[in-house]
C-alpha cells in the first residue's frame, strides 16, 4: 500500500501530517510535483518530479495508484479517475471522495469552471484553517486505519 500526494498545491500543514503518518505507520508515501520538493530523508517518503505542464502530476498519480491505496488531492478530475479504480481519495480539508459523491463534485466543479470561463467572479475557497487541518488529520487516520486492517 502507498499514499500518493498531489504535491503541487498541498498545504504545508497537510504535508506535515502526511509525513508524520508515513513514519508512524511505516507506509510508503510518494509526493508527486512538477517542481523539486524539499522533503525529509526517510525510507518511507519519496518524491517524483514530473515535467511541467497542466495535469502531468495528475496523470502520473492516475497511472500509478492502485486499488487499496490512498491519494490526497484537491483536484476533482484526478479524484474522478482514482475513485473508480478503488483508490481512497481525500482532499486537503478532509473530504472523502467516494462513488456516491464524485459525479456531483465533478459536475459542480465543471459548472463553476464554465462560470469563470465566461467572466463570472466566483471566489475561491476560504483560507486553510486549524479546523481544516484537524478534519484532514481525522479523515486520514480513519481511512489509513481501515485500509491497513483490510490488508491484514
Amino acid at each position: 500500500m502507498k499514499i500518493w500526494v498531489d504535491a503541487d498545491a498541498c498545504p504545508g500543514p497537510v504535508r506535515d501530517i502526511l509525513l508524520r503518518a508515513a513514519e508512524r505507520l511505516r507506509v510508503p508515501t510518494v509526493f508527486v510535483a512538477n517542481k523539486r520538493l524539499n522533503l525529509p530523508r526517510s525510507e518511507f517518503v519519496s518524491s517524483v518530479q514530473v515535467a511541467g505542464g497542466p495535469d502531468v502530476a495528475d496523470a502520473h498519480i492516475a497511472a500509478a495508484a492502485q486499488a487499496g491505496e490512498l491519494a490526497m488531492t484537491q483536484d476533482i478530475p484526478l479524484a474522478a479517475l482514482l475513485v473508480p479504480k478503488g483508490v481512497v481519495v481525500i482532499d486537503p480539508r478532509g473530504e472523502l471522495f467516494s462513488e456516491e459523491n464524485i459525479a456531483e463534485r465533478l459536475s459542480v466543479r465543471n459548472f463553476m469552471q464554465e462560470l469563470r470561463d465566461s467572466g463570472v467572479m466566483t471566489g475561491g475557497p476560504g483560507g486553510f484553517s486549524a479546523q481544516d487541518r484537524q478534519q484532514f488529520a481525522a479523515t486520514l487516520d480513519r481511512e489509513l486505519t481501515r485500509l491497513l486492517k483490510t490488508r491484514g
